[in-house]
């Protein structure tokens, strides 16, 4: 590993151990208490002596399990079905689960997320070590997720990039996790960055890839949840954070969703939440994002029964990213939202939907013959 990466930085140890304690603080529902439950580094998932299944994968940051590192357990198991358990530890690296390795599932050990993380600090704007240019928005990500029904449980995805590694580029883009799989679902996760932290996308302009977010916490300042999947978040706590780099509002847009125009299901956040370190005001709650690979794209969120704070502009609460792409046009909506940045000061600024659009704004419509389920295979 290069030296631009310190295993060991102060600054990045807050970042990690900081959004932990904000999280505990702020009360985010626990997993199943019965996940914490003794037995060693893998809790009551077994151990390498000990297997669940044929299909566990055991991973330790110390030698403990079958491998110390994350990609190194995706790499060995090949085909569908496996499971890994991750033990409680920092794994600094970068994971691609490649599309043939279907039905995999990660499993925090402890139960609580913010005791597995899976972390990296590319960014967009970062040089590839063989010279051969940056990385790009998606060649940043911490971890990048191909396959389909992918489940996780308990773990922590972060890309601790910061500004200020890159003075002046302007590639801060800086992805923790790329999630392109149909069917892929996160339960009590946590999703740590600054600019484009979670992509929830697909493998193709014509593919609906389906997620699952549920009681997840989500942090980030520029279109921190961003891309073209039909994505649900239920009970999930979204966070905007502070830009000591910029002296004004707005530092930024928590949703930049880029549906295709032939997907009828955007972004739906149900009651979720979205608080604030930064002054009121300051953050939007979305703009659209047409990006050049598909300008046809006809951008989709609904935000229902949620509580916005009052870090939300409730006067103006959507921005444009591109003046020919007006946000008035997109498909955007609310329902009975509250909370001061959800209160109506310019009716026009607040497109809301009828009783009889909300009862099909549901899950359950969003998700079509997909049930996901938050019960662990064991």
């Amino acid at each position: 590993m290069s030296s631009r990466h310190p295993r060991t930085s102060p600054g990045r140890r807050a970042f990690l151990a900081g959004a932990g304690a904000a999280l505990a603080a702020l009360a985010l529902p626990a997993a199943p208490a019965a996940a914490s439950a003794p037995g060693g580094p893998f809790g009551r998932y077994g151990s390498p002596a000990a297997r669940l299944s044929a299909k566990t994968l055991y991973v330790h940051p110390g030698g403990l399990g079958d491998h110390t590192s994350v990609q190194a357990a995706v790499s060995a198991a090949s085909g569908a079905g496996w499971t890994l358990v991750l033990a409680p530890g920092t794994y600094r690296e970068t994971v691609v689960v490649s599309a043939a390795r279907t039905g995999m599932t990660w499993i925090g050990a402890s139960g609580n997320a913010k005791d597995v993380a899976v972390v990296y600090d590319n960014a967009a704007g970062t040089p590839k070590p063989d010279g051969s240019g940056t990385y790009g928005t998606t060649g940043s990500a911490t971890v990048t997720l191909q396959a389909a029904d992918f489940t996780a449980h308990a773990v922590t995805f972060a890309n601790d990039f910061l500004r200020a590694d890159l003075p002046g580029n302007p590639g801060t883009q800086a992805v923790a996790l790329k999630a392109q799989g149909d069917r892929s679902a996160f339960f009590h996760c946590r999703f740590l960055g600054h600019q484009d932290t979670l992509y929830a996308d697909s493998m193709s302009l014509a593919a609906f890839a389906r997620q699952y977010y549920a009681h997840c916490y989500v942090e980030g300042d520029v279109d921190f949840v961003f891309g073209r999947a039909t994505a649900v978040f239920e009970h999930c706590h979204f966070r905007t954070l502070v830009r000591p780099d910029l002296a004004g509002a707005p530092y930024g847009f928590v949703f930049a969703p880029s549906t295709a125009r032939a997907n009828p299901y955007g972004f739906l956040a149900t009651r979720c939440r979205v608080t604030s370190e930064a002054p009121d005001g300051y953050y939007k709650l979305a703009r659209p994002w047409v990006p050049g690979s598909d300008t046809a794209a006809w951008p989709s969120l609904v935000v229902r029964e949620s509580v916005l704070s009052a870090g939300v502009d409730a006067v103006a609460p959507y921005a444009n990213m591109r003046t020919e792409h007006p946000w008035q046009r997109q498909r955007f909506a609310e329902y009975r939202n509250t909370g001061r940045g959800a209160e109506v000061t310019v009716p026009e600024n607040r497109p809301r939907l009828t009783a009889a659009q909300a009862a099909a704004a549901t899950p359950a419509a969003y998700l079509g013959d997909w049930t996901p389920t938050g019960s662990l295979r064991l």
